[in-house]
């Protein structure tokens, strides 16, 4: 079977034939740093993480760039708006690129805890202001452009294919017929669907950063960024582009058009895209509005934000490669209480696996020896039906099942299974046998009354914020920690003189 995607250009699953045989070149868009990334954004992420890891299992030699939007301007698919890095800037009192700074480390902090491989190359708006202009000349030379009210834009009428990707028609778009759900409020656009390539009269006072260039010292507009970093890197043709849905109308669609129109060729084969997380409705509260995750709807929830309810990182991606990647999410606690709990049996039947390899053999298993382990008939069965989900449009959900049903099938050794879901687990990206291992080892020293330094202090912890929660009232987080201590063999004990623990 071979690799199968849904291609948004064309609206189908198309086989992936790349470039280059054996090779994969693939662009993700990356964030706008200017506040913390919420659950929402980190799904795409997510999302790019299991196409880099599926393509390395089915044997490709990946080539992965990703861009982050370091420049305190548009943050938006539209022309307008404000400029929100500067406005985080002015609030804090720093700089622009200090705040840029801080928020990049941010969103690779919550990448790295949710085991998200870092792209082969990421690259800065900032940094390739010189390689936009140069591709901006190109558009201008090609009769692409138009400069009106000291801005520069492209002008889309002159690209023929413009919103294929959207499925936009340019002769109702040249009529004013179907034209998007925004409001103009650019009134030197010749066409609403115009869009600036590089400003010189800012929307915003006292523009942060700004650059000199043949159209005057302003900065770029957004979507020329990604066409000039992907070119610079992946080459003017490369395999796939992926993003959020929400890039497809105005983001995907200029990018198109700016990146054909300066080279006179296809720039991209394949464009994948992640659909939404959104909040369900809380039954419970009528006040619960749901919908999508933003930060200006207030449905705004980090990773931070998770891990301080009591879940771990690797929960919340466990929650996630439960549904297709093209699938809208309902995020909700219980969903979250769901998929925790799930996790955690997987990592439990996993160390009874290593639990009987000890038995067998007096010795731990190391990851080096489990890769090593030969894989008979049973397993590569298991194997063959996991890829062939991975091939299905990367079917996580079957896949997931596959895993599963490899567990728990008797026909394998406890190491050969242990070899099967270690092979799994490097798309999956869970760290199923280390968290097994540690698991394993964790129970066996408290079935001996010992816990390991870390696990007391995390006990000691957990039993200093239940103190606190007993102290605010908040007895369901109480009883939560109790209850889950308890599940890990941890009993807490209440006395005169304070709280203790014991194993049972």
């Amino acid at each position: 079977m071979a690799l199968k995607l849904y291609n948004t250009m064309g609206r189908k699953i198309e086989v992936f034939v790349p470039i280059q045989q054996g090779k994969c070149s693939f662009y993700g868009c990356g964030p706008t740093v200017y506040n913390y990334a919420h659950i929402g954004n980190l799904r795409a992420y997510v999302f790019l993480d299991l196409l880099n890891r599926a393509l390395s299992f089915l044997g490709y030699d990946v080539k992965y760039v990703m861009n982050i939007t370091d420049i305190g301007h548009l943050t938006g698919d539209s022309d307008d708006g404000e400029d929100k890095m500067l406005k985080t800037a002015k609030e804090r009192g720093q700089s622009v690129l200090e705040i840029a700074q801080f928020y990049t480390e941010a969103f690779f902090n919550d990448i790295d805890r949710l085991n998200i491989r870092r792209p082969n190359i990421v690259c800065k708006a900032t940094e390739h202001i010189n390689e936009m202009i140069e591709l901006i000349k190109r558009l201008e030379k090609n009769g692409h452009t138009y400069m009106a009210g000291g801005n520069l834009y492209f002008d889309v009428t002159t690209f023929p294919n413009y919103g294929k990707l959207a499925m936009l028609n340019l002769d109702d778009l040249k009529t004013g017929a179907g034209k998007r759900d925004i409001v103009v409020v650019d009134k030197n656009k010749r066409n609403p669907h115009d869009f600036v390539l590089w400003f010189t009269k800012s929307k915003f006072e006292n523009q942060a950063l700004v650059w000199d260039s043949p159209w005057g010292i302003g900065y770029p507009g957004w979507h020329i960024e990604c066409s000039a970093m992907s070119m610079k890197y992946l080459g003017e043709q490369f395999d796939i582009h992926t993003g959020g849905i929400d890039h497809i109308p105005i983001h995907h669609t200029n990018e198109i058009a700016q990146s054909e129109g300066a080279t006179g060729k296809k720039w991209v084969n394949y464009w994948l895209h992640n659909e939404f997380l959104i909040i369900a409705k809380d039954k419970n509260d009528s006040e619960s509005t749901g919908g999508k995750m933003s930060k200006s709807s207030g449905n705004f929830l980090t990773l931070q934000s998770l891990i301080d309810k009591g879940y771990e990182p690797l929960d919340y991606r466990f929650f996630l490669l439960g549904a297709h990647y093209r699938s809208q999410v309902a995020f909700s606690w219980d969903a979250m209480d769901s998929a925790k709990n799930s996790r955690k049996a997987l990592i439990q039947r996993i160390s009874k696996c290593i639990a009987q390899v000890v038995e067998e053999t007096a010795d731990i298993p190391t990851t080096t020896l489990i890769s090593q382990t030969q894989i008979n008939d049973t397993g590569l069965k298991w194997i063959n039906a996991f890829t062939e989900s991975l091939e299905n449009d990367l079917a996580t959900p079957k896949a997931l099942s596959e895993l599963q049903g490899a567990i728990k099938d008797k026909n394998m050794s406890a190491m050969e299974t242990l070899a099967v879901i270690s092979k799994m687990d490097t798309v999956i990206g869970l760290d199923l046998i280390e968290n097994s291992i540690k698991l394993y080892e964790e129970e066996k020293n408290i079935a001996t009354g010992k816990l390991a330094p870390e696990l007391e202090s995390e006990v000691q912890k957990l039993i200093a914020e239940r103190n606190d929660a007993k102290k605010s009232k908040n007895y369901e987080r109480a009883d939560e920690i109790r209850n889950s201590l308890a599940s890990r063999g941890i009993i807490l004990v209440d006395t005169t003189e304070g709280t203790i623990w014991k194993t049972n």
